[in-house]
């Protein structure tokens, strides 16, 4: 049985959407604390504020001791997100759609909703999250600030038709306590057309229930034949910041309308892109031959940029419509990519995605073309592929077993198999780890 097509769970894309909640003013860039240095992005918000300049378009110092940071990385550990002694046949093996880590711990998600925890320190499985053989668990959120993990599930007591919520302190799943956890949003009514969105920067969960007003930025309410009424809330208390229209071509499906800051960027189908400042009408337009739909976005609040998606490339680009970077050495292996195959590192400099093999600077095409792919580290600023993790490279191994380690997991796998067909991705900037789910459901960890 399926569940509801039209019930999501929506996690707007930002360079940190995996990160911590971080508080701030309703639509306004976090000023940043001088006890930390790791900061969280801004997401859409709307005017005022500290604003911190752009960074120059050069590469950063990570970026340049990119190499010498994932110099010798190997296959260390394997993990199976399915390894327990019965499942439900709701639970069949589907590939990893997302991988999330906290402290120690890996948490891999499977298509199917089966949901893992893994201690990185003893290597163990700790638990299944599902606390119920009907639970299909959908996504999940860390919430650094009280350290728990937040998941969105459906039911097939119910008929897959609503979200829940749930959260667990770390503790407690470190623990294998899953009746720590306690539901959240009981009061809403979060069935289809309902969703819940993550808000990792303002440190809040928008919850759109069918019988209550939604809290969200941008409202976008019913196209008319020419225009589109939208209007921007206050996060904090619903209150109106602007209300305006905005015209649309007629007869043209709209592609999309996302909210960065105080633009707008408007694409209709076989349309310009239109960026339009919502303070003053301004308007730039960037020609549709030169601007593709994507994908999917990433937004970079510290750089003032977002990234694009579109068959298999990466570009970035300013809001006056100019192309910043382009991506060499860098083809995405998914062609609808989605953004749990791509991580984007804390200061904004590197793009860690899953790639086409390369081989002389030429990738693989055709029916002799790798069934692998490579796990590519590219500078954001100049583009350039700085290192990767390729099957091509002789020196790339399982990492051997120290005599008398008992905490080393069971690695089926050779490097190729780790290689193959990767489906999900993480970077543990703390542990400087990678982790990787592929489409049979394990997950690889890469590490030096």
């Amino acid at each position: 049985m399926d569940y509801k097509p039209g019930l999501r769970v929506r996690l707007r894309v930002t360079a940190a959407r995996r990160r911590a909640w971080q508080s701030s003013a309703c639509r306004k860039p976090p000023r940043r604390d001088p006890a930390d240095t790791v900061r969280k992005f801004m997401r859409r918000e709307i005017g005022g504020g500290h604003r911190r300049p752009p960074r120059p378009a050069a590469p950063s110092t990570s970026a340049f001791s990119c190499p010498e940071k994932f110099r010798n990385f190997q296959l260390q550990e394997e993990y199976d997100a399915y390894e327990t002694v019965q499942l439900p046949s709701l639970w069949s093996r589907r590939k990893i759609i997302e991988i999330v880590a906290a402290k120690d711990l890996i948490f891999a998600l499977a298509e199917s909703g089966l949901c893992g925890a893994f201690n990185r320190t003893t290597n163990k499985r700790i638990c299944c999250l599902n606390t119920s053989p009907d639970e299909m668990i959908k996504s999940l959120f860390y919430n650094k600030n009280n350290e728990s993990l937040i998941t969105v599930s459906v039911y097939e007591s119910d008929r897959f038709s609503s979200l829940k919520c749930r959260t667990t302190p770390i503790e407690y799943i470190r623990r294998g306590q899953l009746d720590g956890g306690f539901p959240l949003f009981e009061t809403e009514s979060l069935r289809y057309p309902g969703f819940v969105e993550f808000d990792d920067v303002n440190g809040k969960i928008l919850t759109f229930s069918a019988h209550d007003s939604p809290g969200i930025m941008l409202v976008i309410y019913q196209k008319a034949s020419n225009h589109v009424p939208l209007k921007i809330l206050s996060i904090e208390d619903g209150t109106p910041l602007k209300t305006f229209t905005q015209l649309l071509h007629r007869n043209r499906k709209v592609d999309f309308i996302e909210q960065f800051n105080e633009k707008l960027l408007v694409k209709q189908d076989k349309e310009n892109l239109q960026i339009i400042d919502v303070r003053n009408a301004g308007l730039i337009e960037v020609n549709k031959t030169k601007f593709m739909t994507p994908s999917a976005f990433i937004f970079l609040y510290e750089n003032n940029l977002f990234l694009t998606f579109c068959n298999r490339t990466v570009a970035a680009w300013n809001f006056r419509g100019e192309l910043v970077t382009s991506f060499n050495d860098h083809e995405l292996w998914h062609p609808n990519c989605n953004t749990n195959n791509v991580y984007i590192t804390a200061d904004q400099d590197l793009i860690i995605s899953y790639c086409k093999v390369s081989r002389d600077g030429r990738n693989d095409e055709g029916p002799e073309a790798s069934p692998m792919g490579s796990i590519n580290m590219s500078s954001i600023f100049t583009g350039k592929c700085v290192t990767k993790i390729s099957p091509l490279d002789p020196t790339l191994t399982v990492a051997p077993r120290r005599r008398g380690d008992s905490s080393r997991s069971t690695i089926t796998s050779t490097v190729s198999d780790a290689l193959e067909d990767i489906t999900a991705l993480f970077y543990d900037e703390d542990r400087n780890e990678i982790y990787t789910g592929n489409s049979k459901g394990l997950v690889h960890v890469w590490s030096n």
